[in-house]
């Protein structure tokens, strides 16, 4: 804090690895999901403390920004000898918006940092998570933090499980289906948990025993399989006319599965690095593939770097770049450079 000034920040994801219906400790339905970090796209956000009541944001448009940061100046001055002044919220983002990739999850925990940080509180992850449920509804894991891969019930804003210390590493071709329109991503973020079937909820408890085998031995190809798996579930709500012809990609080019947005239209490609001759003549197939389907790459990163992108490669330039909606600018990585295949 300097000065009743306070800065956050907050990263965004890649969409889902896993989403769907889980059982918690105590036996009840809740919706849940497992992100894909993706470092080097965020939200950074900035909050002025100033006399009297009220709470303004710039942009104008950023209402759940605006909602969190109201109730996180709440929450610092309650059952404290504070004065609880308002303050203005200026917002600077790199995330495309409609995509599944956590905007206005990433602009509301930004928020609450960055008024937290004004008033010389620090807000554990459960109340960040308490507060961002309560102005977006739904809200992505972007405050846990510690890069640990965790279920967590965005509906509720709590960790259900954490499934170990880190993902295995895997090498990621992002893309964007639909020729990458926004999509009204609250409204795919998750149905009521009693709307699915028992096979369902079957189904999802295997795939999360299969992710967290895969975490805790290392491997990229059962990491693989739970993204496919998931996605293949997520599609009859999704319905992307692309996905077959995605799998179809994913199999001749050696890629060990696909990853796919649950509430966006992002998705991604996963390779295994420790494969034998490397990843990078595989990922040039998969790029050759993709152009000829018109299916536009995003970026290529990697899952055991923090999932810092490194851009798309110079082949990419001649495809044109991804939608990223209402005028926000995505960076090609995480310095704003864009690197060669062979830095993977």
């Amino acid at each position: 804090m300097n000065g009743g000034t306070g800065v956050g920040v907050a990263d965004a994801h890649h969409g889902e690895l896993l989403q769907g219906v889980f059982l918690d400790a105590e036996g009840r339905r809740c919706a849940g999901l497992v992100t894909l970090p993706l470092r080097g796209l965020g939200t950074r956000a900035r909050f002025v403390r100033r006399p009297g009541p009220g709470v303004s944001v710039v942009p104008a448009d950023r209402t759940k920004a605006l909602r969190a940061a109201g109730m996180a100046v709440g929450e610092c001055c309650h059952g404290r000898r504070v004065l609880c002044d308002g303050g203005e919220l200026t917002l600077e983002s790199t995330v495309p918006v409609g995509l599944g990739m956590g905007s206005s999850s990433s602009d509301v925990v930004a928020a609450i940092r960055a008024v937290a940080a004004a008033f010389g509180v620090a807000l554990p992850a459960g109340t960040v998570a308490r507060i961002a449920v309560r102005a977006e509804t739904a809200c992505d894991p972007l405050m846990l933090g510690d890069g640990r891969p965790a279920l967590f019930a965005q509906r509720e804003g709590r960790v259900l499980d954490v499934l170990g210390d880190a993902l295995p590493g895997a090498v990621v071709v992002g893309c964007a289906l639909g020729g990458g329109r926004p999509v009204d991503t609250l409204a795919l973020a998750g149905a009521d948990p009693e709307a699915y079937g028992e096979e369902d909820v079957r189904a999802y408890a295997d795939l999360l025993a299969l992710l967290r085998r895969a975490v805790r031995e290392g491997d990229a190809g059962l990491l693989g399989r739970v993204a496919t798996g998931s996605a293949r579930l997520g599609q009859r709500r999704l319905r992307h006319a692309e996905f077959d012809e995605l799998v179809e990609v994913a199999g001749r080019t050696g890629a060990v599965g696909v990853q796919i947005a649950h509430s966006g239209s992002v998705a991604g490609l996963l390779f295994d690095p420790a494969a034998d001759g490397g990843p990078e003549r595989r990922v040039r197939g998969c790029l050759r593939a993709l152009a000829g389907l018109g299916i536009p790459v995003t970026r290529i990163f990697r899952t055991d770097d923090g999932g810092r992108g490194h851009g798309a490669p110079e082949e990419w330039e001649r495809h044109g770049r991804a939608h990223s909606g209402r005028g926000r600018q995505a960076r090609s990585g995480a310095a704003g450079g864009r690197a060669r295949l062979p830095a993977l």
